[in-house]
């Protein structure tokens, strides 16, 4: 199979990683990719937001699969797109990519079906945001509507502050048209975790538990971040936990999408936060998480590639996937002054001497390749995974391999792994 990824972050670079581990694969493209992504595959520069672009590249080269990632590409329709030009791809439609394009919707359809979320309410009018927000209790959360590359959420901690978050998504547009409307909820207490799930919407499959590290400092301290390291599994996803979280949020959640003509067929992330009352849903992704997929997919035993394939089919239900019972850590490693201004264009060494153990990857978020060295080109560079038998093997491992690599003003959290 000729197959094609659209993508160019870390997430991208392990889901590539993992297809070339398949006998099934014959040739790797990626659009536009990155320079670990270029080891693996021939990159091509398309935008991930190119539709027509990807679907003519697609015709041109014979495409067998293509893969879409991200979730901008998700939200705008290229599954749909690619199928209605005879293309096979893997990832939600147009209209069930909107669970996680519009949090409105994903909050309104958890109140209809009664699964359990915060209390929240959303407003397209700013007065009547502001209004609302003069009579609720402190902390509050306030979202974008719209996607917001995992910035547009805001934990205000008093009026003031949540005033202000509103004014800059709905009058200064600070995340664009996805400010146009907002979501106000309860601030729910309790540890996080993060469930990424096959389903062709009959049948959903989960994945290994993780948790990610958000904050860009040691002891979740500094502003949010899109996640400077995970590690799986869970320690505090129980088997007992689990079993509630399928019945009555999983599952659920796969018949209303059913149930609103929405079928969903893809990857399905689902935020939980684990509260006294139960789990509840923080949020839903309508793809694999970053940079959760990097400490998930080095557990998958299976062919990645035949999994895409059965969901497209809806043969989900025959297929037995199999994950080890490893534990993997992942620390990025990020550009100074990430998750705000930072440089680009300086040189990594010590990449090989990372990678000198079987057992640990380095995933490339934000790189680019030229004259055979690496250069930084993002705010999160880097991805150091290791899978090791215990959690704190893994733990030592990744840290033993951040210590061989290094730019200029990289910086990465000592403390990950180390949660609950």
């Amino acid at each position: 199979m000729k197959i094609l990824v659209v993508g160019s972050g870390g997430r991208e670079h392990t889901i590539i990683w993992k297809i070339a581990q398949s006998p099934l694969v014959t040739k790797l493209y990626c659009a536009p990719g990155n320079g670990g992504i270029s080891t693996l595959a021939e990159c091509v520069p398309i935008k991930a937001m190119d539709i027509e672009g990807i679907v003519k590249f697609s015709k041109d080269n014979m495409i067998d699969l293509v893969v879409v990632a991200p979730d901008d590409p998700l939200a705008a329709g290229m599954v749909d797109e690619l199928e209605k030009a005879g293309i096979r791809a893997f990832g939600p439609y147009k209209n069930a990519a909107v669970i996680e394009g519009s949090k409105a919707f994903a909050k309104d359809l958890m109140k209809k079906y009664s699964i359990p979320t915060a209390k929240y309410e959303t407003f397209d009018n700013y007065e009547h945001a502001i209004e609302y927000l003069k009579h609720q209790e402190y902390p509050v959360v306030i979202k974008a509507d719209g996607l917001a590359l995992g910035k547009g959420v805001i934990i205000a901690q008093g009026f003031d502050q949540a005033q202000e978050a509103v004014n800059s998504m709905m009058n200064d547009k600070v995340f664009g048209s996805a400010g146009n409307k907002v979501v106000i909820e309860e601030f729910l207490v309790g540890p996080e975790v993060s469930i990424l799930a096959f389903t062709d919407g009959k049948t959903i499959k989960p994945m290994v538990s993780s948790q990610d590290h958000k904050r860009v400092f040691d002891n979740d301290e500094g502003p949010n971040t899109g996640g400077m390291g995970t590690f799986a599994p869970s320690k505090i996803y129980t088997p007992e936990i689990a079993d509630y979280c399928m019945e009555k949020i999983m599952k659920p959640t796969i018949e209303a999408m059913n149930k609103e003509n929405r079928k969903f067929k893809g990857v399905i992330y689902f935020g939980f936060i684990l509260t006294k009352e139960g789990p509840k849903v923080l949020e839903y992704n309508a793809r694999f998480g970053d940079p959760e997929t990097q400490v998930v997919l080095p557990q998958l035993e299976s062919d990645l590639v035949e999994i895409f394939n059965a969901v497209i089919d809806e043969k989900l239900s025959e297929m037995d996937i199999k994950w080890s019972s490893s534990a993997a850590v992942c620390v990025v490693m990020a550009s100074g002054g990430y998750p705000g201004k930072y440089d680009t264009g300086l040189e990594i060494s010590g990449l090989a001497d990372a990678e000198h153990d079987a057992n640990t990857v380095v995933f490339h978020a934000g790189t680019k390749y030229e004259n055979g060295r690496f250069y930084t080109a993002g705010g999160r560079v880097l991805g150091v995974t290791a899978l090791e038998p215990t959690m704190e093997q893994a733990i030592g491992k990744a840290y033993q391999a951040v210590e061989k690599i290094s730019f200029r003003g990289a910086h990465f959290r000592k403390d990950i792994g180390r949660k609950y």
